[in-house]
């Protein structure tokens, strides 16, 4: 049996003791908002593995790199959004990709007067925009002129 790392089955002495503190820094961190435990109905700390682990890292970052604890709370606070935007993330792609693989969904490009049109899906008109490139610059691959640019060229063949 497996025990899940956000279970909270520590009482502080032993968190204090795995994440390598005093009880009374684990008390000063639970005031400050760096780590807040889980509370039993006796009002009791409980700790979870991930709790030990950010003991831990709150420990680095303030020892090895020098960094106040106002500082590390930020850090915390920009990791845990940083979590939260990923599992988002996920979650769209997941959407997108079921989207795409039904088939539907509309698919919109800029057109050439820089308007928005819709085009079929799976295809995708060749456009060519007149002075793209750099005054002066040549561009004789494949047929273009110079100063255009093709942002999709629909393969031969």
């Amino acid at each position: 049996m497996q025990i899940d790392k956000d279970a909270a089955v520590y009482v502080i002495s032993v968190a204090a003791e795995l994440a390598g503190m005093h009880p009374q820094t684990l008390r000063q961190y639970d005031r400050l908002g760096l780590v807040v435990p889980q509370r039993t109905a006796g009002r009791g700390r409980r700790y979870s593995a991930a709790d030990i682990s950010r003991l831990q890292l709150i420990q680095r970052l303030s020892q090895e790199e020098g960094i106040n604890l106002a500082g590390i709370k930020r850090i915390l606070e920009l990791q845990r959004e940083v979590e939260t935007l990923g599992a988002h993330t996920r979650t769209l792609a997941q959407r997108l990709e079921k989207v795409m693989r039904s088939g539907g969904g509309r698919v919109f490009a800029a057109g050439a007067a820089g308007d928005v049109v819709s085009i079929v899906h799976g295809t995708r008109p060749e456009l060519r925009i007149a002075g793209a490139l750099a005054p002066g610059a040549t561009a004789r691959a494949g047929g273009r002129r110079s100063g255009e640019l093709t942002l999709y060229r629909r393969r031969s063949g």
